[in-house]
């Protein structure tokens, strides 16, 4: 039989007189860290001593005890206490409590030191804005509290405002399932209920950054103009008892809805209820989203609905509604004005020939089984539903299958997404915006230069022999230059996502003739890879390269990210800016223009995302100064909204969309590498070379 483990004997507690206790060198502490030594003495003297100290008893050289005792955990606790010796607020022979090991114990001192430093865990930031709250409520004022733990009443105010967030968004928070500067950006608003539908809609939208949440929380009135006002639709906003505004002087395109809360809950009731209803038709899962990023489906295949032509009995229908159609126009056609029941009827007539005429289109319930459904609005509030797509988990066990891979054309299954730019979390906000000029925010830029990345894309694409000179730079690096990766097109043809994307970039012109582009040469191209390749042989020289120009597009990345502080992330600060600086090469090669590609500064793309100095900058600079004072006095939403009436029509660029001039002999194609200077910082424990002197122990 096993033998039992001795039960654990825990090393005594006792007393001991301050003057009896030595510091010991086996401390592993050796650099100054946090709270100094006469803070804690401070505090010690407030409350008291919280944790005791770890002693040994002192050897001399013969190894014999010498009455005092070491202490190799709890140093800088001793430090205080020394301190309050020496201002006469303790004793010399004080009593401290001490738990003291036997000095040959089998675990060193230096071993019980490390643990004592390591085996402690800071409070949760939850846990510390809840802490602060409870000593407030308990009768302590702010700034008592604030001195107390030494910061300064600002800070108290913040964590008190995050300790009044909603209960719900803590739990989330708390499981790691938002971040900081997301639960920061709840903070603007009181309203619990309100931040937790603004919670919802966030899961839903492609953005969740610090700054999308405190718009919506912060957004009082909603133009009647907004993908969301047109989904819902103002008639159904009024009789859910919401208000709407308008200005009988003024031109307000349809006016502002003043409860953007109930506004939010119609269009989740919407989606809703439509999912409901598709989710019964046999899909396996149906998902709603308040705006379809660009590129949602690249990893994954379509199914294809089946086609049944109309009936005999159909088609009998069709002539007979044909015949009252072309009775009514006849009898109509010279008459200046129609009768609303005409035109009705005509219309009527119409959508009910498209019907029949055009037969039926139903997918198969097996495929359905294993795809499923995007539900989403437009920018002009209709219904868009995406049907069909089937997801990499579920195109395994669908290609496990001899009989379903059998002349199917190969999907994206091998496609690698690029991470979001930045990292998971969105970049932190401070909680007060300053007002005054700085650099764009590193979204922003991030949102710029994936407009800038889609459009020269674009570009690319419609210039076939720069698209293939750029290829060709990229393989003469890869085999010369030991494949040091200074493009900005990824070889693999690697489709490029974008983690970062402002909204309604999926229906961009530019995003938009893509689609149409692939969709052409999707319904040429063979449903078998095996016919590809003859496929191709079939195409003239011209159409070789156009569809070449096409495929590559697609791996052009000239998007900002940003890099970890540290140089152990899987991009550095200098890859991003020779990606970049490549990008500008090969957008002078194709002539990219920003402005001819569609885009112009708005609120919701740009001005709304700055300070209100860079507002008036970007104004001044394309309008002049006096037009900027026009609108210098307004708060910052009003003035994002003037400055994009005002820039219309200026052809104006932030930077991040601008092709700066380079050097000739850096273009495409041409010299391999761009001049570029890069300035290492020195390495060594100091720039000067000399060390520091070691900290005494514990200090």
């Amino acid at each position: 039989m096993a033998k039992r483990q001795p039960k654990l004997v825990l090393a005594p507690a006792q007393g001991i007189p301050f003057n009896q206790l030595v510091l010991s060198q086996s401390n592993v502490r050796r650099v100054k860290n946090g709270v100094t030594i006469n803070d804690l003495a401070a505090d010690i003297e407030r409350r008291g001593l919280l944790n005791g100290l770890n002693v040994r008893p002192e050897l001399d050289a013969e190894g014999q005890e010498t009455g005092k005792f070491e202490v190799p955990a709890g140093g800088r606790r001793f430090r205080a206490l020394e301190i309050l010796v020496k201002r006469k607020r303790l004793a010399n022979d004080a009593i401290v409590p001490c738990v003291i090991k036997p000095a040959d114990s089998q675990v060193s001192a230096e071993e019980d030191s490390y643990a004592e430093n390591v085996f402690r865990e800071a409070l949760h930031p939850l846990d510390e804005f809840r802490g602060m709250k409870l000593l407030v409520d308990q009768g302590d004022d702010i700034e008592t509290v604030a001195a107390r733990f030494r910061v300064t009443p600002a800070v108290v105010r913040q964590r008190l405002k995050l300790a009044s967030v909603s209960p719900a968004l803590h739990e989330v928070y708390a499981s790691d399932g938002m971040t900081l500067e997301q639960l920061m950006a709840f903070s603007v608003s009181e309203d619990h209920t309100r931040q937790e539908q603004v919670w919802e809609l966030v899961q839903q939208h492609p953005n969740q950054s610090a700054w999308f949440i405190r718009s919506r929380l912060t957004e009082a009135t909603v133009a009647a103009t907004d993908p969301r006002v047109r989904f819902v639709g103002i008639d159904a906003y009024v009789e859910a008892g919401g208000c709407v505004l308008r200005d009988l002087f003024e031109e307000d395109r349809g006016g502002w809805l003043q409860d953007a809360a109930l506004l939010d809950r119609l269009v989740l009731e919407k989606l809703g209820a439509a999912a409901e209803r598709i989710r019964g038709e046999g899909w396996k899962w149906v998902e709603t989203a308040i705006d379809l990023p660009y590129g949602f489906n690249h990893v994954m295949r379509q199914i294809e609905p089946i086609h049944t032509p109309p009936t005999e009995a159909e088609l009998a229908e069709v002539a007979t509604l044909q015949a009252e159609a072309d009775a009514l126009e006849a009898q109509w056609s010279g008459e200046d004005a129609i009768p609303d029941e005409v035109d009705s009827r005509v219309t009527e007539l119409d959508e009910r020939i498209g019907a029949l005429a055009g037969g039926s289109w139903a997918y198969d319930p097996a495929e359905m089984a294993i795809a499923g459904v995007f539900v989403s609005f437009d920018r002009i509030g209709s219904f868009e539903i995406e049907a069909g797509w089937v997801r990499a988990e579920d195109k395994l066990a669908i290609e496990s299958e001899p009989a379903a891979n059998e002349g199917e054309r190969p999907d994206d299954a091998d496609e690698e997404p690029a991470a979001p730019a930045g990292g998971d979390e969105a970049p932190s906000q401070s909680e007060e915006e300053d007002d005054g000029l700085k650099p764009l925010p590193d979204r922003l830029v991030s949102e710029l230069t994936a407009e800038r990345t889609l459009a020269l894309q674009e570009a690319l694409a419609c210039n076939p022999k720069v698209a293939f000179a750029a290829v060709l730079h990229n393989f003469v690096l890869a085999c010369f230059y030991h494949g040091r990766a200074e493009s900005c097109l990824t070889v693999n043809l690697s489709r490029v996502s974008f983690g970062v994307q402002s909204a309604g970039m999926r229906h961009s012109a530019t995003a938009t003739a893509i689609e149409a582009r692939h969709e052409r040469w999707n319904e040429r191209l063979p449903e078998s890879d095996r016919d590809l390749w003859d496929a191709l042989q079939k195409l003239d020289g011209d159409e070789q390269a156009e569809l070449f120009a096409h495929c590559a597009a697609y791996s052009v990345n000239a998007l900002f990210e940003v890099a970890p502080r540290y140089d152990n992330g899987r991009i550095s600060a200098h890859t991003v800016e020779r990606r970049l600086a490549h990008s500008h090469v090969l957008a002078r090669a194709v002539g990219l223009d920003m402005v001819a590609a569609g885009w112009k500064p708005t609120a919701e793309n740009f001005f709304g995302k700055v300070t209100k100095a860079s507002i008036l900058e970007a104004v001044t600079e394309a309008k002049g100064s006096e037009v900027a004072g026009r609108i210098d006095h307004l708060k910052k939403p009003e003035m994002a909204q003037e400055a994009e009436q005002l820039m219309a029509d200026a052809s104006w660029l932030p930077e991040p969309l601008r092709t700066p001039e380079l050097p000739a002999q850096a273009e495409l194609p041409g010299v391999v590498a761009e001049a570029a200077t890069v300035t290492e910082a020195p390495s060594g424990p100091d720039a000067s070379g000399e060390d520091e002197p070691l900290a005494i122990a514990a200090e």
